[in-house]
């Protein structure tokens, strides 16, 4: 059996220990002025998508700061949406920042590629990743998950479960663990895809559901057996 290869895409999360039973309903509204600024940086994020692809192309090379830049708005992103719609997992405000927070429940990061095919970006973002958009629009809706259309009105798996999640927090004042732990995984394939579809990485992302706020290891490989060339000095 092949071991799971490492994603480079890392989207982790942590569930409070102690949620409030209303404040979900108006965390929308807390978060006006997150969706504010979210709304430049998309379109900063554009433009910066764009050049990132020449660069590419040409380079072979994505530049560093606009990476940084990059994964910095889909850090932001995540942050707002776990705490606004997105599982709302935390009562913890959102920081206004690019930069990642070590102490915040949800993080987001991807490992810088220090080359990337020029090919591929000719193809990935649109053919290569269309399974991936049918999965992504069942996951989370119209709006994708990660363009700043990520609410409830998107009518996918994402939005309603985590309705469901907070309505038990409602009459239970607890949050279902289980729930939670499915809810991040659609949301790490979520995020995977859209690094993939937005040039930050080459490794195709997997078919597969990673559940739980951490991110699962690499599966080790089998040990050899005693006796076998690989034991043998």
């Amino acid at each position: 059996m092949v071991p799971a290869a490492a994603s480079p895409v890392r989207l982790e999360a942590s569930l409070d220990p102690r949620l409030s039973r209303w404040l979900w309903l108006v965390k929308w509204l807390l978060a006006i002025p997150h969706y504010i600024v979210l709304f430049f940086l998309w379109i900063a994020f554009a433009f910066v998508t764009v050049i990132a692809f020449f660069a590419v192309l040409f380079t072979a090379r994505y530049p560093r700061s606009l990476f940084d830049f990059s994964v910095g708005v889909l850090r932001w992103n995540w942050r707002v949406g776990y705490y606004a719609h997105t599982a709302l997992g935390t009562d913890r405000y959102p920081p206004f920042t690019l930069a990642d927070v070590p102490d915040y429940p949800a993080r987001f990061d991807v490992v810088y590629p220090e080359r990337l095919s020029r090919g591929l970006v000719l193809v990935k973002w649109w053919l290569l990743a269309i399974p991936q958009y049918i999965a992504v629009a069942i996951i989370a809706g119209g709006g994708g998950g990660w363009g700043g259309g990520d609410d409830w009105p998107g009518g996918g798996l994402l939005p309603y479960l985590s309705l469901v999640a907070v309505v038990i927090l409602l009459f239970t004042a607890r949050y279902p663990r289980h729930l939670f732990d499915f809810l991040i995984g659609l949301a790490r394939w979520t995020a995977r895809v859209a690094a993939y579809a937005t040039l930050l990485t080459d490794q195709y992302p997997p078919f597969r559901l990673d559940m739980g706020g951490q991110e699962p290891a690499p599966a080790s490989p089998p040990a050899s057996p005693p006796g076998s060339p690989l034991t043998k000095a």
